[in-house]
């Protein structure tokens, strides 16, 4: 019973903990390539050949389906257009398995951007936005990164809520199309 007790105080604690992004601006973006999935389709998603075209907004949310995260899926699907027409792709990135995220891309993000599965958490480890990892099971924070194209960050955003996310992305990318 104390282990019990003494794991959920642990939990409460890093729950309660704020988040910051570790990756800073002016740090270089960790590659990858990862299984995604668009309106419900397999894709796969190269931070790489993103970045050929332009500016990439990569953000991790904790669990699809979830209330902030469907709100945040939504905010970014509605946003997705006018971050097409600043030059940027939009990428969000959970934990789930591709499978759920097949039905969330169709669902939560319209068909609008794709969603990469990372059950491993090698790339939200790389990006410091691992929240919580219980045996096989992980999730990431909810972090938004805006990377320019010569792969560096230049911007970073952690906060648990979900409501500024798509709102600093885009001044980040505006002020970064400025540039």
């Amino acid at each position: 019973m104390k282990r019990i007790a003494a794991t959920a105080l642990a939990l409460a604690c890093v729950l309660a903990t704020p988040v910051w992004a570790a990756l800073k601006p002016g740090d270089a973006a960790p590659d990858f390539t990862a299984q995604a999935a668009l309106d419900g389709k397999d894709y796969t998603f190269s931070l790489s050949n993103a970045l050929k075209k332009g500016p990439v907004v990569l953000y991790f949310f904790p669990k699809a389906f979830t209330t902030g995260c469907t709100a945040e899926a939504h905010e970014f699907a509605e946003a997705a257009d006018q971050f097409k027409a600043l030059g940027a792709t939009l990428i969000g990135m959970s934990a789930d398995d591709i499978g759920t995220l097949h039905k969330f891309s169709t669902q939560a993000c319209s068909g609008k951007f794709p969603v990469a599965a990372d059950p491993d958490l090698k790339v939200i480890k790389a990006y410091d936005s691992a929240l919580i990892r219980v045996g096989s099971v992980g999730i990431a924070d909810r972090i938004s990164y805006v990377i320019a194209p010569d792969g560096k960050i230049v911007y970073a955003f952690a906060d648990r809520s979900p409501e500024k996310h798509v709102e600093n992305t885009m001044a980040a990318v505006r002020q970064l199309q400025k540039k």
